[in-house]
């Protein structure tokens, strides 16, 4: 087993309107001696917005802002942009997140020079009810997409106001380089995660939505397999390109007699072609053990969405409990060593 060492709380809830219920999954990047913290700031009645602090080092924040640098200016996102992730490809940083209207919570994308100013290009995940899935589906006659009818993704395709309901398209990640020129970002809809290569994300129409959920089990990226995971797995953490691949932290749910456990695990991806799974850990890397990931919004949650390496460790940033957000570090060369002996 690895050495995880948990440093603890790193950000908690403060009295500002704004983040005055929880504070939680953060997208965390580097840029010279400088962490920056985008994170999903909530204020009571379950409203998010994204805040925004700078650390000098991986466990010590120097400055934080006051107001959101993200709130809600359409109205997919009426009820909060949510779980923002960020990547820097070429001399442009994309944060993608969770816009959230109430009902629906679809995968967006915002993108900036400067990680002060962002320009919205909106939505980029499907958007698509679940009779229009299965329909698709249908022209898939994979028996990998039977779980795909499960209860969690049956829903109603209309709320009572007559407004579309649609199958939650969430955790978009994209991956901090192109692959073969072009762009290649994973999103799931549960239980598995799947990925999309694409060259302009103007080319993400409902045709080619279409044509993507006629196929559907050739873009399953990453399934479940182990008891952690036996729920549903999601992507977490942008990858990390590193000398042996690709390094991805996701997130793993299991469900048990006291509900749903989610923690952080570990894979190794082919660094030419990452739907190549090269090695993964056959036990979560980190799974609720504290009172702060145990006890909060929402109890026995580890969520990761940022990582960093500083250092030769690890910095892995996650959601403890949906209340605070916490941060726990590994030996990159025990983490490579052991991903290793699980060679797929």
């Amino acid at each position: 087993m690895i050495n995880i060492k948990r440093e603890g709380i790193i950000l908690q809830t403060t009295d500002l309107e704004f983040e005055n219920e929880s504070v939680m999954n953060p997208a965390v990047i580097t840029v010279g001696d400088d962490i920056h913290m985008f994170y999903r700031a909530v204020q009571e009645g379950n409203h998010s917005t994204i805040g925004y602090c700078k650390m000098k080092s991986p466990l010590e924040v120097v400055y934080r802002e006051k107001e959101p640098i993200l709130s809600p200016l359409v109205e997919c996102e009426s009820h909060g942009v949510e779980d923002p992730r960020i990547v820097k490809i070429e001399d442009t940083y994309y944060m993608t997140y969770t816009a959230y209207d109430g009902h629906n919570a679809i995968g967006s994308l915002a993108v900036s020079k400067d990680l002060k100013h962002f320009t919205r290009i909106g939505i980029i995940a499907s958007q698509i009810t679940y009779s229009q899935f299965t329909k698709l589906l249908k022209k898939d006659d994979s028996p990998h997409t039977e779980k795909y009818f499960r209860a969690y993704n049956q829903r109603q395709t209309k709320t009572q106001e007559g407004n579309p309901l649609y199958l939650a398209d969430k955790d978009l990640v994209l991956f901090p380089r192109k692959i073969n020129g072009k762009f290649f970002f994973m999103h799931r809809i549960r239980p598995d995660i799947q990925s999309i290569l694409i060259d302009h994300f103007e080319d993400l129409t409902p045709a080619f939505w279409e044509k993507y959920y006629s196929n559907f089990t050739d873009h399953i990226f990453f399934k479940h397999r182990y008891d952690h995971e036996s729920s549903y797995i999601g992507a977490g953490c942008p990858p990390i390109e590193i000398d042996e691949g690709w390094l991805m932290i996701y997130h793993s749910v299991c469900d048990t007699s006291d509900g749903y456990v989610y923690s952080a695990s570990a894979a190794l991806l082919d660094k030419d072609d990452p739907t190549i799974e090269m090695a993964r850990l056959p036990y979560p890397l980190i799974t609720p053990e504290m009172d702060y990931e145990n006890l909060g919004i929402v109890d026995k949650v580890c969520f990761p969405t940022g990582a960093i390496i500083w250092d030769d460790r690890l910095y892995i940033y996650y959601g403890a409990a949906d209340k605070c957000i916490a941060c726990a570090s590994v030996s990159m060369s025990e983490l490579i060593g052991e991903l290793l002996n699980y060679k797929k």
